[in-house]
């Protein structure tokens, strides 16, 4: 007998919170960047994040990553999953405004692909697959205005929006590979990722930006800034995203992936005031129609099911003893 569709009010708010959260870090960034290093930035944010996550880790009163050859490997993971991308979101955003970095997060699963057939040769793409990264490299070029010429500090920041979401598509594999190896629900593989990243960044950002300023010489829009980031944006937000899963599965929980674009669109031209060209929105619009060809997201949708233990099941989320999402499908 098929399982009966989770009720909505269970998992919608999480889902806009998240949407509303993930919307407007860039908002935030932008903010913080008026009195701080991008590197410090990156630097706060994730150890908030860490200690946000280890917190609730520990009042479900689930264990931490153990083993020292797992955190050799959640070293590296860290590395590409959050220590480099958080710190070139920053410094692309004394660049560009807090929209285009926006726009360029939600490529992430276009490089997801990319990295993923290129890392993977016996995985062939499906013409879908072509069809949504060629309609998705296109809505790049709209964003960058390619008939304009592109140069000078915009395409330095665009660049380097470039690379960060070029290592979220190899942590991204890099993700399977873990959770599969070693049997970590995402909570866990969080945890570790945040506690690595925090101890990289105590030892890169002085040597990058030299000693960081005084706390008590940040304004308070700033503070409001960081905690946001760091408590809300990386670690309340994977705790919803980790609920929406447990709920409505991982179909419906990678769906959010969609909004904060224009959630970040919309802060960074009401609050932030920052101008936009018609392209870039246009073109933001063409990448994410790419991410959903690239994903099927326009096919008929029809409900798989599977067997497992003479039970069928609308979701194919492997659930770990302690609920803690998706163990195998990420």
């Amino acid at each position: 007998m098929t399982s009966p569709a989770p009720n909505a009010a269970r998992w919608l708010p999480a889902f806009l919170a998240i949407a509303l959260i993930w919307g407007t870090s860039f908002m935030f960034i932008k903010d913080a960047l008026a009195e701080l290093e991008p590197v410090y930035i990156a630097g706060y944010r994730i150890l908030l994040g860490a200690l946000t996550l280890l917190v609730y880790l520990l009042a479900r009163r689930l264990s931490p990553p153990r083993g020292a050859r797992l955190w050799v490997h959640l070293f590296v993971y860290a590395i590409v999953a959050t220590t480099v991308p958080f710190t070139l979101f920053g410094y692309a955003e004394q660049r560009v405004p807090s929209v285009l970095a926006g726009i360029w997060n939600g490529t992430a699963p276009l490089t997801t692909l990319v990295v993923t057939l290129i890392a993977m040769r016996s995985e062939r793409p499906t013409r879908r697959q072509i069809a949504g990264l060629l309609a998705g490299f296109a809505g790049v070029l709209v964003v960058l205005g390619v008939w304009n010429g592109v140069g000078g500090s915009s395409l330095d920041g665009q660049l380097m929006l470039l690379g960060a979401v070029t290592c979220y598509g190899i942590a991204f594999n890099y993700t399977r590979w873990l959770m599969k190896r070693f049997e970590l629900s995402p909570l866990q593989l969080t945890v570790g990722q945040l506690t690595m990243s925090t101890l990289q960044l105590l030892v890169a950002a002085p040597l990058i930006a030299g000693a960081p300023p005084s706390p008590l010489s940040h304004s308070p829009r700033v503070y409001l800034a960081v905690v946001a980031l760091g408590v809300f944006g990386t670690g309340i937000a994977f705790a919803l995203n980790n609920h929406v899963v447990r709920t409505a599965g991982i179909t419906t929980g990678s769906m959010v992936t969609y909004l904060p674009p224009f959630v970040g669109a919309v802060a960074g031209v009401v609050v932030l005031h920052e101008h936009l060209t018609w392209n870039q929105p246009v073109g933001g619009i063409i990448v994410l129609c790419g991410v959903g060809i690239s994903q099927g997201l326009f096919m008929r949708f029809r409900p798989r099911e599977q067997v497992r233990g003479g039970e069928r099941v609308d979701d194919p989320v492997e659930r770990d003893p302690a609920g803690d999402g998706a163990r195998a499908a990420v």
